[in-house]
């Protein structure tokens, strides 16, 4: 039993797993630095609000809520996400784009049946494996192959 659970702990993927949870806890904790110094400041400037916009709230019947907190933190996931996606997804989709292998059409895959004898023969055969009778090629399928066009 606890063999399985060695084997699961040391396996690639959830090591790297942990290693990518820690670097983005620490990203997380950077971007949470750099907008509670910058940015939040920056909106109680702009809003008139003195001081850090991180403590604005207001209070309804005594119970205070201090919604400056709420726009600190969505601030700072959106900044987050934002470096994240074009930082990271953008470029690894573009690297996969680029090594991305096109895949292989088997020509012999597509079937279609003989007009003659019915046996299922490949769509680009100009000519029934059972019958021998002469078929035309179908023309997408040709296509596909990268072959002429036969006429």
């Amino acid at each position: 039993m606890l063999n399985g659970f060695k084997d699961f702990i040391l396996r690639g993927n959830v090591i790297s797993m942990a290693i990518g949870l820690a670097v983005g806890a620490a990203f997380t904790a950077v971007v949470t630095g750099f907008s509670t110094a910058f940015i939040t400041p920056l909106i109680g400037l702009a809003t008139g609000s003195v001081g850090d916009f991180s403590a604005a709230k207001f209070a309804v019947q005594g119970t205070y809520f201090p919604y400056g907190k709420f726009l600190a933190a969505a601030i700072a996931f959106l900044i987050t996400a934002a470096v994240l996606y074009f930082c990271v997804v953008v470029p690894m989709t573009k690297v996969q784009n680029r090594f991305a292998k096109e895949e292989e059409v088997d020509i012999k895959a597509a079937l279609r049946d003989c007009p003659r004898c019915y046996s299922a023969i490949p769509a680009i055969a100009s000519r029934c494996g059972h019958c021998t009778s002469d078929v035309e090629p179908d023309p997408e399928a040709l296509s596909l192959a990268k072959l002429p066009v036969q006429r």
